[in-house]
């Protein structure tokens, strides 16, 4: 298996490249793409993100791009319907359970979905990049995320940063949770 560090090199020729950005070669599948990394190199993950959003102008000038934060996408959600103070307050005063209660319906896969493809514009734009994925759990599950996304990301391709492994058949957070079945999406970079 190839190291983090060169699998890390890898991420901007590879995001960049005609075949990504066009969908070709991917037999009329969704363009969604998984860099799975193990869950101990999170800080450094979030470092090298913030190179690859320095380098994509520098590769490809024309690229219109944008980078969705989940946990600050799901952070600005809750706060645009004044619901995070109180969602809060139930977490300190009745626990973590009656705090995934509250959000529960809120958060559901469909209607962070809209929200996603709200801050995403792909029509708009060429590229997504998502992360925060482990700082989003358990209120959200990816693998509804993305279920809800495929007919809504149109033509534009996704790139998932996933704290955890991906197998091409299923999805497991910080490689220590039960696997979730998850199909759809391609490896990134072996």
């Amino acid at each position: 298996m190839i190291s983090f560090k060169n699998r890390l090199d890898k991420i901007p020729d590879r995001i960049t490249s005609d075949e990504l950005l066009s969908n070709k070669g991917l037999g009329n599948e969704i363009g969604f793409y998984i860099f799975d990394y193990p869950p101990e190199y999170e800080l450094e993950m979030r470092e090298h993100i913030q190179f690859i959003i320095r380098q994509i102008p520098k590769k490809k000038s024309d690229i219109r791009f944008i980078h969705i934060n989940l946990f600050e996408l799901v952070t600005d959600y809750l706060k645009q319907r004044k619901l995070l103070d109180r969602a809060i307050e139930i977490q300190f005063n009745k626990g973590n359970q009656e705090f995934l209660n509250s959000v529960k319906g809120l958060l559901a896969g469909e209607k962070v979905a809209r929200t996603f493809i709200a801050e995403a514009n792909p029509q708009n734009n060429d590229l997504v990049l998502v992360s925060g994925i482990g700082s989003v759990y358990p209120l959200l599950r990816i693998h509804n995320l993305l279920n809800n996304l495929h007919s809504l990301m149109e033509e534009t391709p996704l790139v998932m940063f996933y704290p955890g492994t991906y197998t091409g058949k299923g999805l497991r957070l910080f490689g220590r949770l039960k696997e979730v079945h998850y199909y759809r999406a391609f490896q990134l970079v072996m």
